[in-house]
């Protein structure tokens, strides 16, 4: 009988355990490519929208418009590149604020050839400065696509394109598959093509409403681990009240390849220009030797303490000599952020990802002043300050509280110090020991010396 029991006992775990690991597998695969999750902006992502405007003979006129409706992360130069693959045998007739990398092979073509037949084409923006015959609005940025809260009014970008070899109606046109959109590198996962309802589109005088024939969406969310294998900037730290400079993480983005010259550019090398103007062609960072070889480090140091304020200052400095940051961002999370009371020489945005949470801001450079990072040298850094208000509920300068929780640059999260290495407040405790203890010996000696005298 108890022999039976540790069988059906045995079996029932070994079922158990094996019902667990299904069901394990498939929560797992259930998660799509397209699930990336950022905590400050939980609902940024990029939406590609297809609008098929006319039919024509043999397919159809759309025209394919990128939002980026991602807070705080933008795409700069050389800008986005956008490909897909056709479900038929689709060909692109003609484009307009938009051309294809690649013609591919049109030789079955005779006449009229199209402006590109390959299966799956890859698509980059006008530069500025292109023929008004061949834009459309919202075009010919170079691909470079603002983040929504610095500058929705460009954060959009557009192309239109002649498709044929398609469907001539809502039933028989095929939606393409397989999105890719790199901005300018890899990060970005797309999910399948969604049919929804058409765009309404308002006339100029608001007086008439248009819709396209027939609309689908793609969505792209962007993950920093696909981006790049190494982070792309650090965190120092500093205060009034410590003399201690909690520098960047050693190695926080790479280390010095000493075995392999030429990993890293020594500011001091006596023909720097000549290397630097070598490495401009490359978009990979080419960073002054540091420490941390960070290409950007944020530096947040703790400057005054007033009766009812106290102040901050910020400063970004650029090391890589392959770039120039134009549009840069930085986004900090601090408790005190709801009480901020003046910002000097940036603009600011109070970013909400939760409701009642105020504690992250977003800072930008001011257009035409300090918009632009330079590449490393002596211009390649902005700074500016910032004025709180004491909190007396929450406010203290003790155990790391005056230094921010997380920074992001340019939408990547930046490597911080570790917690314990933080600037504290001086031990007042063991001053106060020390004093006490001073006096005692003092009073002792007084004392002898009295009675002695005695």
């Amino acid at each position: 009988m108890a022999n039976l029991f540790l069988f059906i006992t045995r079996s029932f775990f070994k079922l158990t355990s094996f019902s667990f690991l299904l069901l394990f597998l498939f929560s797992f695969s259930s998660f799509t490519s397209t699930e990336a999750y950022d905590p400050l902006d939980p609902n940024g992502n990029i939406t590609i929208k297809w609008d098929i405007m006319s039919w024509t003979p043999d397919g159809y006129v759309a025209v394919v418009t990128i939002y980026n409706f991602q807070q705080y992360r933008h795409i700069q130069a050389p800008g986005w590149t956008l490909g897909w693959k056709w479900a038929k045998k689709e060909v692109i007739w003609g484009m307009m604020g938009g051309q294809t990398t690649e013609q591919g092979d049109c030789s079955k073509f005779k006449g009229n050839i199209p402006h590109c037949c390959k299966k799956d084409p890859t698509v980059v923006d006008l530069l500025p400065g292109t023929p008004y015959n061949q834009q459309i609005a919202n075009c010919c940025k170079g691909g470079v696509l603002n983040s929504w809260v610095q500058d929705p009014s460009t954060a959009a970008s557009s192309f239109q394109l002649s498709v044929g070899q398609a469907g001539t109606t809502n039933k028989t046109v095929r939606v393409p598959k397989n999105f890719t959109l790199k901005a300018p590198g890899p990060g970005y996962t797309c999910g399948p093509a969604k049919i929804v309802k058409p765009t309404r589109f308002v006339t100029a005088d608001k007086r008439r409403v248009t819709q396209a024939l027939m609309t689908w969406n793609v969505t792209c969310t962007y993950s920093q681990f696909l981006a790049q294998k190494t982070p792309s900037c650090c965190v120092s730290l500093s205060s009034f009240y410590n003399e201690t400079i909690v520098p960047c993480p050693q190695c926080a983005c790479g280390c010095q390849n000493t075995s392999q010259p030429g990993s890293c550019v020594d500011p001091k090398a006596p023909h720097i220009a000549s290397v630097v103007s070598a490495g401009k062609n490359n978009l990979a960072p080419l960073v002054q030797c540091t420490s941390h070889m960070c290409p950007v480090r944020i530096h947040w140091h703790v400057k005054l303490n007033y009766k009812e304020y106290w102040r901050v200052k910020v400063t970004i400095t650029n090391f890589n000599y392959n770039m120039n940051y134009t549009q840069w961002n930085l986004v900090a999370q601090h408790p005190n952020f709801d009480n901020l009371t003046q910002i000097f020489s940036f603009n600011y945005k109070s970013l909400t990802p939760y409701t009642g949470i105020n504690d992250t801001g977003m800072l930008w450079g001011v257009k035409f002043y300090n918009d632009l990072l330079s590449q490393a040298g002596p211009l390649g850094n902005v700074q500016s300050e910032l004025l709180f208000r004491k909190d007396k509920s929450t406010f203290t300068f003790e155990k790391g509280w005056a230094f921010p929780r997380r920074i992001y640059f340019n939408g990547d999260n930046c490597v911080m110090p570790p917690p314990d290495a933080y600037p504290w407040l001086p031990n007042a405790s063991s001053h106060q020991l020390i004093s006490t203890l001073s006096l005692l010996t003092t009073l002792v000696a007084a004392m002898a010396f009295l009675f002695g005298y005695a």
